[in-house]
């Protein structure tokens, strides 16, 4: 084992989450909406309280336990010290820092869930409040923080467009958010927002969508199906995109998926690929793709389309080389309850123990580094104090990945001589 097989892992966490405390977004505010921001600061005040009526134990713990920790969801010293002792150089991060009382969000519901918003002046009000302390937040370590803005591009494409090249070439800034639910507007695939596209792929910011919206309306209190089908909605614009050629009309156009796993990418693919590139299929299928797109859905992710597959399981892990070895970007969610913070080094461990360093080094870092345009020496720089290494996760250095790892896992290609047609 050489010393460089041994270097400490960079790892960008794919998926955390900053913000304020609600009441605290008032200096970045319009001042035309303050009296609907008061509202909106009293609605989520009583909706604390009636949090704690239901699960007021679980979150005396959570609170309790974290207590410092927590406040690194908007103090930049303390978000630090967090990073640092979870082994993370570098971090993607995106709004709503309270996902268990909803307490630091975004004005007027601006974040997660911000296509429940049905008044345009409120979504940008409180989307750019967010964006202008993001700025800020991001701007105290930018080589260390990649932030992603919020732009609701559904109410307004001239807005969204200019509030896409004001944030072009911030500091720390290096995606937007667009609301996972487009509801009674324009589905993603029209052309009604291709100028937002452009104006992504011109400036360099990653188009995302992350877990948070689905479709309430249909669920009442059933919070299991919510959970069945929330991961669906949150990754349905990524073919709306795909299948309409956005990626092939806007070269440079890059697209993210977040907390929803990575767990269905590889039957959706097969499928797909099969769809419109298999031989043995009805042509066709792939004769309507014409002009649309001009290689198989699979060789556009890890390119094009990237996968924020936050705390992936074992078994994901395992199929990384299905769903796209050079896609897949770990995350931790911090602080999030759901992730992996505060104890990240112990989950590497368990998770990646079987895993080639290759293969990890990508998977924790590598392909975060080349979809959001990082520079890898200064979080290289930090890594090497406090990311773990190879030996430190028990891995087996001498591990190697076959040269033919994704064409075996990804069987269809051979079995339906798969060659796009288009």
């Amino acid at each position: 084992m050489s010393a460089r097989d041994n270097d400490p892992y960079v790892i960008v966490s794919s998926d955390t989450h900053a913000g304020l405390q609600c009441e605290e977004y008032r200096p970045y505010l319009d001042p035309s909406v303050m009296t609907e921001f008061d509202d909106y600061v009293a609605e989520r005040h009583e909706h604390r309280r009636l949090t704690e009526e239901v699960n007021a134990e679980y979150i005396a713990e959570w609170e309790g336990q974290n207590a410092d920790g927590l406040r690194g969801a908007y103090d930049p010293e303390v978000r630090d010290k967090e990073l640092d002792a979870d082994g993370i150089a570098g971090e993607v991060i995106f709004a709503d820092g309270d996902a268990v009382t909803g307490m630091e969000s975004p004005p007027f519901g601006a974040g997660l869930a911000a296509g429940q918003i049905t008044d345009p002046k409120l979504a940008f009000a409180g989307a750019r409040a967010h964006n202008r302390w993001l700025e800020e937040f991001c701007a105290t370590n930018p080589a260390r923080r990649a932030g992603i803005a919020l732009v609701p591009i559904t109410h307004d494409v001239d807005k969204a467009v200019a509030e896409v090249e004001s944030l072009a070439g911030k500091p720390g800034i290096h995606g937007i958010m667009i609301p996972t639910m487009w509801h009674g507007f324009p589905s993603y695939s029209s052309d009604h927002y291709d100028r937002v596209w452009a104006a992504c792929a011109d400036a360099g910011l990653v188009v995302h969508t992350h877990s948070g919206e689905a479709d309430f309306e249909s669920y009442g209190d059933n919070v299991a199906v919510y959970v069945s089908e929330v991961s669906f909605w949150t990754h349905r614009a990524l073919w709306h995109l795909l299948f309409s050629g956005k990626f092939d009309k806007f070269p440079g156009l890059k697209y993210a998926v977040v907390e929803c796993g990575s767990w269905w990418v590889g039957d959706l693919l097969m499928k797909a690929d099969t769809n419109f590139g298999g031989q043995k299929k009805i042509k066709k299928m792939s004769s309507r793709m014409k002009g649309l797109i001009s290689k198989l859905p699979s060789e556009y992710f890890g390119e094009s389309v990237f996968i924020g597959a936050s705390t992936m399981s074992r078994e994901e892990i395992r199929r990384r080389h299905v769903n796209g070895l050079d896609a897949l970007m770990w995350g931790t969610d911090y602080p999030h309850p759901e992730g992996s913070w505060p104890h990240t080094v112990e989950r590497l461990e368990n998770d990646f123990r079987d895993v080639p360093v290759v293969d990890t080094r990508r998977l924790l870092g590598l392909n975060a580094v080349e979809c959001y345009g990082l520079d890898l020496a200064a979080l290289g720089d930090v890594a090497a104090s406090i990311g773990p290494t190879p030996e430190q996760l028990h891995q087996d250095v001498t591990l190697t990945t076959p040269p033919d790892a994704e064409r075996q896992a990804r069987w269809w290609l051979d079995e339906y001589n798969c060659t796009f047609q288009g």
